[in-house]
């Protein structure tokens, strides 16, 4: 009797009630003891137990949490630097995974048989592989760079396939990444013009200042590493907002789009990102070749020659920073640009007798941490392109691109071959919005930096997804 009574909906209800209050009665004497870290430490305990129980239920919390705090986490750090946050978001995916094996027999794993999922996990083995790199990189940086290099590519390539595989989730997935994406450029509005916190003034003060304070004006860098990762990602998604708000929507979705995306557009250009521009023009020029509209093709170019022949050959709005700092980007003799091309020579012959490069980890902050010793780590990179002929060669160059071209290409196929116009319409926005995150990390190490490579990966997932989405008898709701 009394088992049954632990069992009943009741029972449980008085247990859990009981256990409440005896943990509430703990926390305060805690509290009394040691004072108010002890509530806080208990509240985030707390949150941290719910966050793990519902996510174990159902690991698409986990993933929605861990695509949010993409957005928040270099901004957290910032603020907070001394919360040990460093390995958290493998923690969160890992979570995820956790949860997916738990509940194995609810997802059809099937859908992971695609050409996507087959490179990422070849590219995961050449990087596993790379640690036996003669070139002698250190050990803690190539295990520092493959998180991003790879490992979170490996591990969030499949959760669209597993997971997130409804219209509804494709729905979702855009309504938290362009939401998260406003909410950064308010930030970055707020930092503008009401200014920065003091954690935020001190990383500046400690050097950051070099290259966020230009002619005396702010690069805005929002919630982000820095103002380049910034004012790409929002370059990226005004493109993507601005895409479905051109698209066969209803009116009011297309004016709350449109509103969007000018607040993005006016976040790139508060960044000072000059490369964010280009992020801009490319993935408008594949969206336009997506539609297989040439007549609009040939205005977008004429639009988009008379856009640079203004920055270049005109000086009005000179008396905007935003303005002139997007002329710069025009100009060949630019110091920025020629100490870039300078870098580029000496890698050249740095490289020249290593075909697999220097290893993974040797170039960029993970270089200045763990390779301090190696020449390679002494020369910025300047470009995430550039990062990997130095980090995996000329050899790894070649695979790598050739991966990136074959992903951009076929999913132009895909795209051509959708017949449902909304569907269609979110297909160009994903492929069009990596295109130029793909052509802008030549300028910046863009597509290796939050958010924007987790966009990335589940954008190309989707767009693999979105032909088996074209079924007029599918729910929204429903699985594929």
């Amino acid at each position: 009797m009394k088992q049954a009574f632990l069992q009943s909906d009741t029972g449980k209800a008085v247990v859990i009630s009981i256990g409440a209050l005896l943990l509430s009665f703990l926390v305060g004497l805690l509290t009394i003891q040691f004072g108010i870290i002890t509530f806080f430490a208990s509240t985030i305990g707390t949150a941290a137990l719910i966050f793990i129980i519902a996510t174990i239920k159902d690991p698409r919390i986990g993933f929605l949490f861990y695509l949010v705090y993409c957005f928040l986490l270099s901004g957290i750090m910032k603020n907070f630097p001394f919360l040990p946050l460093g390995p958290s978001m493998e923690m969160i995916l890992g979570l995820t995974w956790v949860s997916i094996f738990i509940n194995a027999n609810k997802f059809k794993w099937s859908n992971l048989n695609n050409d996507y999922c087959l490179l990422v996990l070849i590219w995961f083995i050449i990087n596993i592989l790379e640690v036996l790199n003669p070139a002698g990189a250190s050990l803690l940086g190539w295990l520092n760079e493959i998180r991003f290099t790879a490992l979170n590519w490996l591990m969030v390539a499949p959760l669209a396939f597993i997971i997130f595989n409804s219209k509804k989730d494709l729905n979702t997935f855009f309504k938290v990444t362009i939401g998260a994406s406003v909410f950064a450029a308010l930030y970055g509005v707020k930092q503008l013009y009401i200014g920065v916190s003091s954690e935020e003034q001190r990383w500046l003060n400690e050097g950051a200042d070099f290259t966020h304070i230009v002619f005396g004006e702010l690069r805005v860098f929002s919630l982000f590493t820095d103002a380049g990762q910034f004012g790409a990602s929002q370059a990226h998604m005004a493109l993507v907002t601005l895409v479905l708000a051109l698209g066969p929507f209803k009116l009011w979705k297309k004016v709350l789009l449109g509103i969007a995306a000018s607040i993005l557009i006016y976040g790139m250009l508060i960044s000072g990102t000059r490369g964010a521009l280009f992020a801009l023009v490319s993935g408008a020029f594949f969206a336009i070749f997506l539609t297989k509209n040439f007549k609009v093709l040939i205005i977008g170019t004429i639009c988009s020659l008379m856009f640079f022949s203004f920055l270049k050959y005109s000086t009005y709005g000179n008396q905007y920073y935003e303005i002139r700092r997007l002329r710069t980007a025009l100009d060949p003799q630019d110091a920025s640009l020629n100490a870039r091309l300078m870098n580029q020579a000496k890698l050249k012959e740095a490289l020249k007798n290593l075909p697999f490069g220097g290893g993974v980890g040797i170039t960029g902050v993970n270089g200045d941490k763990y390779n301090s010793d190696k020449y390679l780590s002494s020369i910025p990179p300047d470009s995430y392109w550039v990062k990997i002929w130095v980090m995996y060669g000329v050899v790894g160059l070649v695979i790598w691109f050739s991966f990136i071209m074959y992903l951009l290409g076929k999913s132009c196929g895909l795209v051509w071959n959708i017949e449902d116009k909304k569907l269609k319409t979110k297909a160009i926005a994903l492929t069009s919005g990596v295109a130029g995150l793909f052509f802008c990390s030549y300028g910046n190490e863009v597509m290796n930096g939050l958010p924007s490579s987790i966009i990335m990966y589940m954008s190309w997932a989707y767009v693999f997804l979105i032909p088996k989405f074209d079924n007029p008898e599918l729910k929204d709701d429903e699985y594929v």
